[in-house]
């Protein structure tokens, strides 16, 4: 934690490039360390929902993709995709076990210190909608990918059952945001666009969690015709 204290956090959340590029720069490969632990505590804390994913898995591989110049690149592929694979297949495993020891006793409480109820409301709606799918598809879903383990615990969902689908999605999202970054986040466009395309991301990422919320918010057929 000293070393993240001498690094701008305030750059994780609004100049990801440049956060990573001074690590390098700093720490070199403790880079890895530092990324493992951004991305266990977004899916492992139900705390800490706040923290980027997918555009700092897109920023990661970014650095990670051949150079022009042909030097040597920042990071190395080989290295990056299984550090970053195995932090959020340990943060849901982590999130689970919480949901499963503490879960019932914090979900049946009115006010949370440091946990968002509402957000974790969403995430269990989501969940008895979807079933075990919802631990897939939540992987891509900013707030509610950190919700889902912690709900898949309290709702006593199979430890065997629940992984399986946690690495699945793990492989999916990880593949997904990584390789983009890889073979797109050096394009001349990409580059000299960067933090709008990192904008862009996180506003798509955002927009089924938003028209999740929206639906929420609609009654349902039978309380419409409850009122009618």
């Amino acid at each position: 934690m000293e070393m993240l204290a001498e690094v701008r956090i305030i750059d994780l959340f609004v100049n990801l490039k440049g956060f990573i590029d001074q690590v390098i720069r700093d720490y070199q490969y403790w880079i890895y360390a530092i990324l493992f632990l951004i991305i266990f505590c977004e899916t492992g804390l139900v705390v800490t929902p706040f923290l980027p994913g997918d555009s700092l898995l897109f920023v990661a591989g970014s650095f990670a993709a051949p150079l022009a110049t042909g030097q040597q690149t920042p990071l190395d592929l080989k290295i990056l995709m299984p550090v970053l694979f195995l932090a959020p297949m340990l943060g849901d495993s982590t999130n689970y076990w919480i949901g499963r020891f503490v879960g019932p006793k914090i979900f049946h409480k009115e006010n949370v210190r440091f946990l968002n109820k509402n957000h974790l409301n969403r995430a269990h709606k989501f969940y008895e909608r979807h079933g075990g799918k919802a631990v897939f598809i939540g992987r891509f879903l900013p707030i509610i990918r950190t919700f889902v383990p912690f709900v898949a615990g309290i709702g006593t969902m199979p430890y065997q059952r629940f992984l399986a689908f946690s690495i699945s999605g793990t492989l999916a999202w990880i593949s997904v945001c990584v390789l983009a970054g890889y073979f797109f986040g050096t394009h001349p466009f990409v580059q000299k666009h960067f933090e709008l395309v990192i904008g862009a991301i996180i506003i798509i990422s955002l927009i089924p969690a938003f028209v999740g919320y929206l639906q929420s918010r609609r009654p349902s057929q039978a309380e419409a015709e409850k009122k009618a």
